[in-house]
């Protein structure tokens, strides 16, 4: 890494961006996390996200940084959806992408998309769910989900690097542990059981498995999506080897590095919410780098629908991470060379090697 060479980054889990038109509306609903509109008389853009927009993706935009929000979605459409999605994802300069595609599909953009809008490779990462929606949908009986849903499974996965459950959503993850002996299809996709065999049937494969931890829309009940609670599935899983991969995290970041620390084969990072924190990244950042192990942490963004959060994500993340560590060496417990190895693990080396993308 040069002065005019960026920290490498590989984002490990990521949406694609809305394709269809993104009106002002639009632009305001995909800067929170919430389900409807702000009150009236007010915007989205007073957050520290929507500061953070208006300050470093305006410059992108051939604007002066911190311009007033009217001002800045005046421009993104004079501009048009495509072009601010070019200018923004290229200016990110993430070196490759793994988008998980069970979300939205048909309303944001593939991985093949994101990869011409962006100018840099993106991979597959499939959601547990999204498939056995789909073997559902097929009208698959009782007898035959097990084997049906392993097989498209299988299909969906050549290609992938990983999978994702959002059983934190569907349930909690304070589910059982143990590996369910059968799995009833007739049941909603937000049953224990069948969610169990959704995750063990994933575990099996062998690639690494992302769960949603923490921070997330309001269907998510905070209190269930503690990634402690997922401790006796680590103890069952641990001597299987698929790597866990804890998302987004916050605020139960501490309890995923310490998790990170305690398991061999758990991996954390903490995805969308830089974001959301805005000026206050550095210190989230610092909070996780406490406990995790440095081979343990990954970048992500998290982004979805909007390419300014692809961008916000890749940019804040260098900067917060330089700003963290050059406190270290200036305090003088750590030196400027074991800096530069930790930025190159977390920011590619982890992702590199966990979801083997030499060999994918």
């Amino acid at each position: 890494m040069t002065a005019t060479e960026p920290l490498a980054l590989i984002d490990h889990h990521v949406h694609g961006f809305v394709t269809g038109g993104l009106g002002r509306s639009g632009v305001e609903s995909l800067l929170s996390e919430g389900t409807g509109p702000p009150p009236p008389g007010t915007s989205v853009f007073d957050s520290q996200l929507g500061f953070a927009v208006r300050r470093w993706c305006a410059p992108v935009l051939g604007l002066a940084a911190s311009v007033p929000a009217e001002s800045y979605l005046e421009r993104r459409i004079e501009l048009g959806d495509a072009e601010v999605n070019r200018r923004l994802l290229r200016a990110a300069q993430v070196q490759e992408w793994l988008v998980d595609t069970g979300y939205q599909e048909g309303k944001v953009a593939t991985p093949e998309q994101l990869a011409a809008a962006s100018g840099t490779p993106a991979r597959e990462i499939v959601r547990l769910e999204a498939v056995a929606e789909r073997v559902a949908r097929d009208g698959t009986s009782a007898a035959d989900f097990a084997a049906s849903f392993s097989a498209a499974l299988t299909a969906a996965t050549r290609g992938a690097v990983g999978l994702k459950s959002i059983v934190a959503y569907r349930l909690g993850l304070d589910f059982a542990a143990a590996r369910p002996s059968a799995a009833d299809p007739a049941a909603r996709l937000d049953d224990e059981v069948l969610l169990r065999h959704l995750i063990w049937t994933g575990v099996d494969t062998g690639l690494p498995l992302q769960f949603h931890v923490g921070f997330g829309d309001p269907d998510v009940r905070l209190h269930r999506a503690d990634p402690s609670l997922l401790h006796d599935f680590l103890l069952a899983t641990q001597d299987i080897g698929t790597p866990v991969m804890l998302l987004h995290c916050y605020p139960h970041h501490r309890q995923a590095g310490y998790l990170a620390n305690v398991f061999p084969h758990v991996y954390m990072d903490l995805g969308a919410i830089l974001n959301h924190v805005g000026a206050r990244s550095a210190a989230v950042l610092a909070e996780a780098l406490e406990l995790t192990p440095f081979t343990k942490m990954l970048y992500s963004s998290d982004a979805f629908g909007l390419p300014e959060l692809h961008y916000l994500g890749a940019i804040g993340f260098r900067r917060d991470l330089a700003r963290v560590t050059a406190q270290f060496v200036a305090d003088g417990a750590w030196a400027a060379a074991d800096a530069e190895r930790v930025a190159h693990l977390v920011g590619s080396a982890n992702a590199v090697r966990v979801y083997q993308l030499a060999r994918a």
